[in-house]
């Protein structure tokens, strides 16, 4: 699976929440925030999966210290999945 974010449209972390959830069909429970985002990613999405987040230069430059949370979280699934050797695994790039 792929979820596609795309960096023109994410002007605040309330935005990048919202891309997420919409892009798994999960916005009528998913919370909105760092929290949920682990939890989705570490525990309740289906892999392997990539989440490629297109113009990701532009929403770091919006986002400042929220796209570096944001991007913190990502790397700490990322390396979860590695820890447990899983074969199937999350993945993110920065484009």
């Amino acid at each position: 699976m792929e979820i596609l974010i795309d960096g023109d449209s994410i002007e605040a972390a309330s935005d990048f929440h919202r891309a997420f959830s919409s892009a798994l069909g999960i916005e009528s429970f998913y919370g909105g925030n760092l929290h949920a985002l682990w939890d989705v990613l570490s525990a309740s999405v289906e892999r392997p999966v990539t989440l490629i987040w297109k113009r990701s230069g532009k929403s770091k430059q919006a986002l400042g210290a929220d796209f570096d949370a944001i991007v913190d979280v990502l790397r700490r699934v990322e390396l979860q999945d590695e820890k447990f050797g899983w074969a199937d695994r999350f993945s993110f790039v920065l484009e």
